[in-house]
């Protein structure tokens, strides 16, 4: 009696550990305490799943809820169903109440819950992650996303399949964001600077980051090309200093060392697509930047390429180092295979189709 007045009703924690200073009403809490965080130890298995947990209480409530299903505890508001009342409190507070009493000192973000909070810090500003996957060496911050890496990436799970385009993922958030954002088309996130709109916040984050700050923190250790997206590195890597090209065209067996690339050469080549139109001239043109470099080119006629020898400018790049291999250089790389004549460029070399090659007349 004595002791729940003193714990309960008046709040005194007069057991303190000496390893972490939190405070409890009771010697056994402490003990309890210490043995459980401090010592690691679990001496409550389960049964049927062989979960351990350090505590009789923890393990009776795991197997009720569990392997039981029991969720006596209902939302007066929602009828959602918990199997604790401590989860119904929180759900109340943060989902009916909208409460996020747990602010950040280092960003001001707020939390729902304090163990978000900690785990947001943790991760976020002390930059932990101290949860290794054995298998690939990849670090996370959070316990679960680990496990969730293990089962899509390791285990190759994808157990949410989309009802519109039979795509599965491994995540059902990912499920839900996939059809929100390519069969819905949403675009909720948009960019306070140039206003471009996304249809995930990550994705707004990085295009902000790399685009606005010219941030590219990825750098490549073989050629120290810096990229702005790990994968765009990756992708380098493997693509320019492996060699590889893992991408056949089942048309015309010609590879691609990216599956986007194929798309495009499978599109614009065997398809015949051209999905950019100029709006000053109607040409139309299979990619995109083919389109821009048109419209800079001839409708606003830069030359954006100058020769250091003489000043000549150009409109391709291309266009000007023939022109510093031909003129400054004066190389001809192309003779003619009926006399010793010699020429800069091989479309010299040849006339056109309905007449004869450049190189006969010049040796009639």
């Amino acid at each position: 009696m004595l002791h729940h007045q003193t714990t309960i009703h008046e709040g005194r924690r007069d057991f303190t550990c000496d390893k972490c200073e939190k405070k409890f009403g009771s010697n056994s809490n402490l003990l309890r305490h210490q043995k459980v965080i401090h010592e690691g130890r679990k001496d409550f298995a389960c049964d049927k799943c062989m979960k351990e947990f350090g505590s009789k209480q923890n393990l009776l409530l795991h197997q009720k809820t569990v392997h039981e299903g029991c969720k006596d505890y209902s939302c007066e508001k929602c009828e959602k169903k918990f199997r604790d009342k401590n989860y119904l409190l929180i759900h109340q507070n943060t989902v009916h109440e909208s409460r996020k009493d747990y602010p950040c000192d280092n960003c001001e973000k707020k939390y729902r819950q304090k163990s978000d909070l900690l785990r947001h810090q943790k991760v976020i500003h002390e930059g932990r992650k101290d949860f290794a996957c054995g298998k690939c060496e990849k670090r996370f911050g959070v316990k679960s996303d680990l496990l969730k890496h293990q089962k899509v990436v390791h285990e190759s799970c994808k157990d949410y399949s989309c009802d519109k385009c039979e795509k599965k993922f491994g995540q059902k958030l990912d499920l839900i964001r996939h059809q929100t954002t390519v069969h819905e088309g949403r675009k909720d996130y948009a960019c306070d600077k140039c206003q471009k709109k996304f249809g995930e916040k990550s994705s707004l984050f990085k295009h902000q980051r790399i685009i606005h700050e010219g941030r590219k923190d990825h750098v490549c250790d073989n050629c120290k090309k810096k990229f702005g997206l790990k994968t765009d590195l990756l992708k380098h890597q493997k693509t320019v200093h492996e060699g590889r090209k893992d991408f056949v065209c089942d048309k015309c067996q010609k590879k691609f060392g990216q599956k986007t690339t194929l798309l495009k050469h499978q599109r614009t080549v065997h398809d015949g697509r051209k999905d950019y139109a100029c709006d000053k001239c109607e040409k139309k043109f299979g990619y995109k930047w083919l389109l821009l470099f048109h419209q800079k080119t001839i409708h606003e006629g830069r030359k954006d390429f100058a020769c250091d020898q003489c000043g000549g400018k150009f409109a391709y790049k291309s266009t000007l180092l023939f022109h510093i291999k031909t003129i400054h250089e004066g190389r001809k790389d192309y003779p003619c295979d009926n006399c010793e004549e010699k020429f800069g460029q091989k479309t010299t070399l040849q006339a056109p189709k309905n007449s004869l090659r450049l190189s006969e007349r010049l040796c009639m």
